[in-house]
């Protein structure tokens, strides 16, 4: 029987089925995985990634392909990444330090630090430049240039049978801010992320006609300027415990907004991010872990 090698890696619980394109090839990977990122049927994840070789004219070390759970490919994501340069290392495809990653939003620099046994522990990505532009992002907001703080209450309609008080139990700010890293991301502040129904409002707010593309929605809590705590509904995969991507663009809405500081420490549901909208030259950088948690064999059809 035909099968194909894979690794099971997360950062931040933000976790992914991987496989190392140097050694074999996936035929139809949008096809693969949603079967594969089953949680009851398959291996479990939020996707699957693919490490390739960067594209000729690029000073890529190694390119990411990712797609969801759904099968819809990606641009970007920050906690997969991360896994990808860990991958490439420890399993002996590149090991320049800094590495550069090809994604769906250009090629990324990486820098990572080796544990005792030589293997990749934690990675600092620098993310790109935040895109503001609401026709960039995009966001459908006639005339919008910044989408900072834009009230949605007339716009956005919750669905019935949410639980009674929900918004002023959690105390939701109805104002929306959205940025761009790569991929979309709309960013709610309150004052409890757990009394969120992320469950049942994460979906609206993904397939709301806003959003053209579709959007990672984050519901974010404020402890002090440097330290924050968020929940997500990432597009194509639900509920997720962590997203670097949105982490990266709610550091920069919290600087939009005058909420929090350049430099964050993100609590998210699978752990600890942090990060920093540098001033000099608008680059966001994250910095967290990548972690390998086994490898197997998936059977293909004969």
């Amino acid at each position: 029987m035909r099968s194909l090698r894979f690794i099971k890696m997360h950062g931040t619980g933000n976790d992914y089925v991987y496989v190392n394109g140097f050694e074999q090839g996936v035929d139809d990977p949008a096809s693969l995985a949603p079967v594969v990122a089953d949680r009851h049927r398959g291996v479990g994840g939020d996707g699957l990634i693919l490490l390739l070789p960067g594209d000729p004219g690029t000073d890529a070390h190694v390119r990411m392909q990712m797609f969801n759970a759904d099968g819809s490919e990606a641009e970007m994501c920050g906690n997969g990444v991360r896994c990808v340069c860990k991958l490439a290392h420890d399993h002996g495809v590149a090991d320049a330090n800094p590495m550069r990653v090809q994604t769906g939003n250009g090629v990324l620099t990486l820098t990572y630090t080796l544990d005792a046994a030589g293997k990749v522990d934690r990675v600092t990505v620098e993310m790109g430049v935040p895109v503001l532009e609401a026709s960039r992002i995009p966001v459908g907001i006639t005339g919008a240039g910044r989408v900072v703080d834009h009230p949605t209450a007339d716009e956005v309609r919750w669905p019935d049978g949410l639980p009674p008080g929900w918004i002023s139990r959690s105390g939701l700010d109805q104002r929306m801010t959205c940025v761009s890293m790569g991929n979309p991301h709309a960013m709610f502040y309150c004052t409890d992320v757990e009394a969120i129904p992320l469950e049942q409002i994460g979906p609206v707010l993904e397939h709301h006609p806003l959003f053209p593309n579709r959007i990672n929605a984050h519901f974010v809590q404020i402890h002090r300027s440097v330290e924050v705590t968020m929940r997500t509904w990432e597009r194509g995969s639900g509920i997720t415990q962590a997203c670097g991507t949105g982490a990266a663009a709610v550091c920069v809405a919290g600087v939009l907004t005058g909420r929090s500081g350049r430099k964050i420490l993100a609590h998210l549901p699978g752990g600890d991010l942090e990060l920093e909208w540098r001033e000099d030259d608008n680059q966001v950088l994250m910095t967290g872990p990548a972690v390998e948690v086994f490898s197997g064999d998936w059977p293909l059809p004969e």
